[in-house]
């Protein structure tokens, strides 16, 4: 698999763009920076969006690539989640009334949207990829994806604080190639993290004590908070035990 980072940071400045990632080119992963980062063309070879969660920053992009989607007459767009993400997406976002509910307009084959919902812990087939949701610990129901294609996995961790179950899969896996984690806060911000439930460096690395797959498996970081990016790398490069790699704007990786 190919992944290319759209969207890394946990907030937005002429520098920092909000959580995207594409895979192979047409999967994306959350909806932070689709559009503002892809051109017409590369948005027109997306078939399918995963969607983590609801938060504004993991789904705005999905309105300017939906409106582009409709314009360009292209194939229907599915967007992945679990139901309580999909029924937020309908209520709140697609709702004629924030934007147009573009489940109901018609773009080539078919309407411009189509939500697909997948059930945590249970396998589902998303284009041809393998995809498994696992709920994690939010402030609204989140779940982390685990990909799977020829033989290949890995895993998004979506916005969490410290968690169980997530490591309950990602131990039980075979053929794990990287692991994409959070990171918002620095640990001076520890009760902020609490409260928001992200991870802070010194959080993270209690939940990485609880990964038993081998130490060179690479750790992808992504969310931190534009405003502490400085505090929080300093931190970062104290930890020690773990291939841990700092998402950038742009990344490519083949896993």
């Amino acid at each position: 698999m190919q992944l290319r980072v759209l969207g890394c940071h946990g907030g937005e400045t002429p520098k920092h763009r909000t959580s995207s990632f594409l895979v192979d080119d047409s999967l994306a992963i959350d909806a932070g920076a689709i559009t503002s980062a892809l051109s017409l063309e590369e948005q027109e070879r997306i078939r399918s969006v995963l969607v983590s969660h609801p938060h504004m920053d993991h789904i705005r992009d999905l309105a300017t690539l939906a409106d582009n989607r409709c314009q360009q007459g292209g194939s229907t767009l599915d967007i992945v989640g679990i139901p309580a993400t999909i029924e937020a997406l309908r209520r709140h976002f697609f709702n004629d009334v924030i934007w147009p509910d573009f489940t109901r307009i018609d773009a080539k084959d078919g309407p411009t949207v189509r939500f697909v919902e997948v059930q945590p812990n249970r396998s589902a087939d998303v284009d041809g990829y393998e995809v498994v949701p696992v709920l994690v610990n939010h402030t609204v129901d989140t779940s982390a994806f685990i990909i799977r294609h020829h033989a290949t996995s890995i895993v998004y961790g979506g916005d969490t604080g410290p968690t169980e179950e997530l490591w309950r899969h990602v131990n039980a896996l075979g053929d794990l190639q990287a692991l994409m984690m959070e990171v918002s806060f620095p640990n001076g911000e520890a009760e902020l993290a609490r409260k928001s439930q992200h991870l802070t460096p010194e959080t993270l690395a209690g939940e990485l004590d609880k990964l038993r797959h081998p130490d060179e498996l690479p750790i992808l970081l992504y969310h931190i908070k534009p405003t502490f990016e400085a505090r929080v790398l300093k931190e970062l490069a104290e930890l020690r035990g773990r291939n841990l790699q700092i998402l950038r704007l742009d990344d490519e990786f083949l896993l």
